[in-house]
Protein backbone atom coordinates (compact mmCIF):
# COMPACT_ATOMS: atom_id res chain seq x y z
CA UNK A 1 0.00 0.00 0.00
CA UNK A 2 1.38 3.49 -1.06
CA UNK A 3 0.20 5.23 2.52
CA UNK A 4 2.27 2.75 4.61
CA UNK A 5 5.55 4.18 2.72
CA UNK A 6 5.89 7.39 4.14
CA UNK A 7 6.16 6.77 8.12
CA UNK A 8 4.98 10.37 8.69
CA UNK A 9 1.80 10.03 6.71
CA UNK A 10 1.05 6.21 8.41
CA UNK A 11 1.56 7.30 12.04
CA UNK A 12 -0.94 10.92 10.80
CA UNK A 13 -3.52 8.74 9.66
CA UNK A 14 -3.26 5.70 11.77
CA UNK A 15 -3.21 7.45 15.21
CA UNK A 16 -5.91 10.36 14.09
CA UNK A 17 -8.70 8.80 15.82
CA UNK A 18 -6.78 9.29 19.28
CA UNK A 19 -6.76 12.40 19.27
CA UNK A 20 -9.75 13.71 21.49
CA UNK A 21 -8.84 11.08 24.25
CA UNK A 22 -5.68 12.36 24.03
CA UNK A 23 -3.99 15.72 22.85
CA UNK A 24 -1.16 15.53 20.49
CA UNK A 25 1.41 16.42 22.91
CA UNK A 26 -0.12 13.60 25.24
CA UNK A 27 0.21 11.12 22.17
CA UNK A 28 3.69 12.62 21.78
CA UNK A 29 4.42 11.22 25.04
CA UNK A 30 2.66 7.64 24.50
CA UNK A 31 4.61 7.16 21.07
CA UNK A 32 7.62 7.90 23.06
CA UNK A 33 7.22 6.04 26.37
CA UNK A 34 9.69 2.61 25.93
CA UNK A 35 7.24 -0.74 27.31
CA UNK A 36 8.25 -4.14 28.14
CA UNK A 37 6.10 -6.67 27.87
CA UNK A 38 6.88 -9.89 30.22
CA UNK A 39 4.39 -12.73 28.33
CA UNK A 40 2.76 -12.11 25.81
CA UNK A 41 -0.30 -14.72 25.72
CA UNK A 42 -3.30 -14.32 27.54
CA UNK A 43 -3.57 -10.85 29.81
CA UNK A 44 0.15 -9.90 27.96
CA UNK A 45 -0.57 -10.07 24.58
CA UNK A 46 -3.82 -8.02 24.67
CA UNK A 47 -1.93 -5.18 26.78
CA UNK A 48 0.83 -5.47 23.57
CA UNK A 49 -1.76 -5.49 20.98
CA UNK A 50 -3.74 -2.54 22.72
CA UNK A 51 -0.45 -0.61 23.29
CA UNK A 52 0.73 -1.19 19.58
CA UNK A 53 -3.26 0.08 18.73
CA UNK A 54 -2.58 3.12 20.70
CA UNK A 55 0.76 4.51 18.83
CA UNK A 56 3.60 2.91 21.67
CA UNK A 57 6.64 2.95 19.27
CA UNK A 58 8.84 1.10 20.88
CA UNK A 59 8.31 -2.40 22.80
CA UNK A 60 10.47 -5.21 24.15
CA UNK A 61 8.58 -8.64 24.38
CA UNK A 62 9.44 -12.53 25.95
CA UNK A 63 8.28 -15.55 26.18
CA UNK A 64 8.72 -18.93 26.52
CA UNK A 65 6.16 -21.07 25.19
CA UNK A 66 4.37 -21.96 21.91
CA UNK A 67 0.90 -21.04 20.48
CA UNK A 68 -1.07 -24.39 21.52
CA UNK A 69 -4.60 -25.18 20.74
CA UNK A 70 -5.70 -24.59 24.54
CA UNK A 71 -4.65 -21.02 24.07
CA UNK A 72 -7.53 -19.95 21.26
CA UNK A 73 -10.41 -19.55 23.96
CA UNK A 74 -8.42 -16.17 24.92
CA UNK A 75 -5.45 -15.36 23.27
CA UNK A 76 -5.64 -12.43 20.78
CA UNK A 77 -2.19 -13.52 18.62
CA UNK A 78 -3.28 -16.71 18.96
CA UNK A 79 -5.02 -18.77 15.76
CA UNK A 80 -4.55 -21.20 13.18
CA UNK A 81 -1.71 -19.91 11.64
CA UNK A 82 0.02 -19.25 14.99
CA UNK A 83 -0.34 -22.97 16.38
CA UNK A 84 2.79 -23.96 17.48
CA UNK A 85 4.67 -21.19 16.61
CA UNK A 86 7.02 -19.09 19.62
CA UNK A 87 4.45 -17.02 21.44
CA UNK A 88 7.01 -14.32 21.25
CA UNK A 89 7.69 -14.69 17.31
CA UNK A 90 4.01 -14.82 16.27
CA UNK A 91 3.11 -11.81 18.73
CA UNK A 92 6.07 -9.65 17.26
CA UNK A 93 4.66 -10.76 13.35
CA UNK A 94 0.96 -9.88 13.89
CA UNK A 95 2.26 -6.57 16.13
CA UNK A 96 4.18 -5.20 12.66
CA UNK A 97 1.01 -6.26 11.34
CA UNK A 98 -0.63 -4.00 12.96
CA UNK A 99 2.68 -0.94 12.66
CA UNK A 100 4.98 -1.80 10.53
CA UNK A 101 7.62 0.88 11.66
CA UNK A 102 7.23 -0.42 15.29
CA UNK A 103 10.20 -0.90 17.15
CA UNK A 104 9.83 -4.04 18.35
CA UNK A 105 12.52 -6.56 20.33
CA UNK A 106 11.99 -10.07 20.62
CA UNK A 107 14.31 -10.84 23.51
CA UNK A 108 14.04 -14.20 23.49
CA UNK A 109 13.51 -17.30 25.60
CA UNK A 110 17.02 -16.11 27.50
CA UNK A 111 15.41 -12.50 28.29
CA UNK A 112 16.11 -13.60 32.30
CA UNK A 113 19.59 -12.99 31.54
CA UNK A 114 19.41 -9.69 30.01
CA UNK A 115 17.09 -8.15 32.80
CA UNK A 116 19.48 -5.43 33.87
CA UNK A 117 19.56 -4.00 31.03
CA UNK A 118 15.97 -4.30 29.78
CA UNK A 119 15.27 -2.34 33.65
CA UNK A 120 17.63 0.18 32.35
CA UNK A 121 16.48 0.81 28.94
CA UNK A 122 12.07 0.67 29.20
CA UNK A 123 10.10 3.09 31.18
CA UNK A 124 7.81 0.99 32.07
CA UNK A 125 7.46 -3.19 32.79
CA UNK A 126 4.34 -5.06 32.47
CA UNK A 127 4.19 -8.34 34.28
CA UNK A 128 2.24 -10.98 32.26
CA UNK A 129 3.90 -14.12 32.44
CA UNK A 130 2.46 -16.74 35.41
CA UNK A 131 5.68 -18.32 36.33
CA UNK A 132 6.85 -16.94 40.16
CA UNK A 133 10.11 -17.20 39.42
CA UNK A 134 10.25 -14.64 36.47
CA UNK A 135 7.90 -12.82 38.46
CA UNK A 136 10.16 -12.72 41.73
CA UNK A 137 13.19 -11.46 39.18
CA UNK A 138 10.82 -8.83 37.62
CA UNK A 139 9.66 -7.43 40.41
CA UNK A 140 13.47 -7.11 42.39
CA UNK A 141 14.88 -5.68 39.89
CA UNK A 142 12.58 -3.39 38.88
CA UNK A 143 13.01 -1.87 42.58
CA UNK A 144 16.84 -2.12 42.37
CA UNK A 145 16.32 0.04 38.73
CA UNK A 146 13.30 2.04 40.37
CA UNK A 147 10.88 1.29 37.51
CA UNK A 148 6.75 0.98 37.63
CA UNK A 149 5.68 -2.56 37.24
CA UNK A 150 2.10 -2.91 36.22
CA UNK A 151 0.12 -7.04 36.81
CA UNK A 152 -2.51 -8.40 37.43
CA UNK A 153 -3.55 -10.98 40.09
CA UNK A 154 -4.79 -14.87 39.06
CA UNK A 155 -7.85 -14.52 39.54
CA UNK A 156 -11.42 -15.11 37.94
CA UNK A 157 -12.13 -11.44 38.20
CA UNK A 158 -10.51 -8.84 35.57
CA UNK A 159 -7.80 -7.28 38.29
CA UNK A 160 -4.82 -4.60 37.76
CA UNK A 161 -2.33 -3.30 40.36
CA UNK A 162 0.65 -1.20 40.06
CA UNK A 163 3.68 -0.76 41.90
CA UNK A 164 5.35 1.94 41.88
CA UNK A 165 9.09 2.78 43.17
CA UNK A 166 8.82 3.17 46.75
CA UNK A 167 6.16 0.65 47.08
CA UNK A 168 5.77 -2.75 48.51
CA UNK A 169 5.60 -5.82 46.46
CA UNK A 170 3.40 -8.75 46.01
CA UNK A 171 6.05 -10.56 47.42
CA UNK A 172 6.80 -8.34 50.92
CA UNK A 173 2.98 -7.57 51.06
CA UNK A 174 1.41 -10.95 50.60
CA UNK A 175 4.27 -12.42 52.82
CA UNK A 176 5.60 -14.26 50.24
CA UNK A 177 8.09 -17.38 51.66
CA UNK A 178 10.22 -16.24 49.38
CA UNK A 179 10.97 -13.31 51.45
CA UNK A 180 14.62 -12.77 52.17
CA UNK A 181 16.09 -15.60 49.80
CA UNK A 182 18.06 -15.52 47.05
CA UNK A 183 16.25 -16.71 43.33
CA UNK A 184 18.76 -19.62 43.79
CA UNK A 185 17.49 -21.10 47.17
CA UNK A 186 14.25 -21.08 45.46
CA UNK A 187 12.58 -24.66 45.79
CA UNK A 188 9.50 -25.34 43.53
CA UNK A 189 7.46 -26.07 47.41
CA UNK A 190 8.75 -22.33 47.76
CA UNK A 191 7.48 -21.17 44.54
CA UNK A 192 4.16 -23.17 45.03
CA UNK A 193 3.57 -21.35 47.84
CA UNK A 194 4.26 -17.87 46.77
CA UNK A 195 1.23 -18.86 44.53
CA UNK A 196 -0.85 -20.20 46.97
CA UNK A 197 -0.21 -16.54 48.87
CA UNK A 198 -1.55 -14.74 45.92
CA UNK A 199 -4.68 -16.96 45.57
CA UNK A 200 -5.75 -16.93 49.08
CA UNK A 201 -5.49 -13.39 48.85
CA UNK A 202 -7.71 -13.36 45.92
CA UNK A 203 -10.02 -15.76 47.40
CA UNK A 204 -10.35 -14.02 50.50
CA UNK A 205 -11.28 -10.52 49.91
CA UNK A 206 -12.80 -11.38 46.78
CA UNK A 207 -16.47 -12.47 45.58
CA UNK A 208 -14.38 -15.11 43.49
CA UNK A 209 -16.18 -17.68 45.03
CA UNK A 210 -19.35 -16.60 43.07
CA UNK A 211 -18.02 -16.90 39.41
CA UNK A 212 -15.97 -19.79 39.55
CA UNK A 213 -16.27 -23.61 40.94
CA UNK A 214 -13.86 -23.87 43.61
CA UNK A 215 -13.68 -27.62 42.79
CA UNK A 216 -11.43 -26.23 40.38
CA UNK A 217 -9.73 -23.58 42.30
CA UNK A 218 -8.75 -25.73 44.97
CA UNK A 219 -7.30 -28.37 42.25
CA UNK A 220 -5.38 -24.46 41.54
CA UNK A 221 -4.76 -23.93 44.82
CA UNK A 222 -2.82 -27.09 45.12
CA UNK A 223 -1.08 -27.49 41.84
CA UNK A 224 -3.07 -30.43 40.24
CA UNK A 225 -4.32 -28.21 37.47
CA UNK A 226 -3.92 -25.08 35.37
CA UNK A 227 -4.95 -21.54 35.64
CA UNK A 228 -8.74 -21.20 33.88
CA UNK A 229 -8.87 -18.68 31.65
CA UNK A 230 -12.08 -17.35 29.81
CA UNK A 231 -11.52 -14.69 26.90
CA UNK A 232 -13.40 -11.47 28.27
CA UNK A 233 -12.03 -11.88 31.39
CA UNK A 234 -8.10 -12.25 30.30
CA UNK A 235 -8.56 -9.66 27.74
CA UNK A 236 -10.02 -7.05 29.68
CA UNK A 237 -7.23 -7.84 32.48
CA UNK A 238 -4.64 -7.19 29.75
CA UNK A 239 -6.77 -4.01 28.27
CA UNK A 240 -7.11 -2.49 32.48
CA UNK A 241 -2.64 -2.72 32.17
CA UNK A 242 -2.58 -1.33 28.84
CA UNK A 243 -4.90 1.33 30.56
CA UNK A 244 -2.41 1.79 33.72
CA UNK A 245 0.28 1.88 30.90
CA UNK A 246 -1.49 5.29 29.20
CA UNK A 247 -1.78 6.98 32.03
CA UNK A 248 1.44 6.54 33.22
CA UNK A 249 2.99 7.55 29.64
CA UNK A 250 0.52 10.60 29.77
CA UNK A 251 1.30 11.76 32.72
CA UNK A 252 -2.44 11.48 33.97
CA UNK A 253 -3.29 10.57 37.29
CA UNK A 254 -4.75 7.13 38.36
CA UNK A 255 -5.25 5.91 42.03
CA UNK A 256 -5.02 1.98 40.90
CA UNK A 257 -1.81 1.18 43.96
CA UNK A 258 0.21 -1.70 44.92
CA UNK A 259 -3.22 -3.31 46.12
CA UNK A 260 -5.14 -3.17 43.19
CA UNK A 261 -8.67 -3.92 42.51
CA UNK A 262 -11.15 -6.52 41.13
CA UNK A 263 -13.74 -5.83 38.77
CA UNK A 264 -17.12 -7.33 39.29
CA UNK A 265 -18.59 -7.19 35.89
CA UNK A 266 -21.54 -9.02 36.71
CA UNK A 267 -22.57 -6.43 39.85
CA UNK A 268 -20.91 -3.50 38.15
CA UNK A 269 -19.28 -3.02 41.09
CA UNK A 270 -15.17 -2.39 42.27
CA UNK A 271 -13.84 -5.12 44.81
CA UNK A 272 -10.78 -4.22 46.57
CA UNK A 273 -11.21 -5.72 50.46
CA UNK A 274 -13.33 -7.72 52.34
CA UNK A 275 -13.68 -7.22 56.10
CA UNK A 276 -11.45 -8.78 58.61
CA UNK A 277 -14.48 -11.54 59.58
CA UNK A 278 -15.23 -12.43 56.23
CA UNK A 279 -11.42 -12.78 55.28
CA UNK A 280 -11.12 -14.74 58.04
CA UNK A 281 -13.95 -17.16 57.76
CA UNK A 282 -12.82 -17.42 53.76
CA UNK A 283 -9.24 -18.70 54.80
CA UNK A 284 -10.81 -21.24 57.28
CA UNK A 285 -13.38 -22.58 54.71
CA UNK A 286 -9.76 -22.53 52.52
CA UNK A 287 -8.18 -24.43 54.94
CA UNK A 288 -11.02 -27.08 55.33
CA UNK A 289 -11.15 -27.53 52.00
CA UNK A 290 -7.45 -28.60 51.24
CA UNK A 291 -7.54 -30.66 54.62
CA UNK A 292 -9.89 -32.80 53.16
Amino acid sequence: MEKIKNKDKFYEEFLVRNLGFVSQNEQEFLSTTKIFICGVGGMGGACLESLVRMGVQEVGICDIDVFEISNLNRQVFCNLDSIDQKKSVASKEQSLKINPFLNIKNWGEDWVNHIDEICQHYDILVNGCDDIKSTLIIYRKARKYKKPIIDAFASPLPSVYVTRPGEPTPEEWLKYPSLGLPIEKLTEQILQGCFQKELEHVIANTSSEEHIHMKYAIELFEGKRGRMSLAPMVILTGNLMAYEAYYMATKKPSKTDHRGYFLNTRLNRIEKKNNFILRFLKKRFLKKELNK
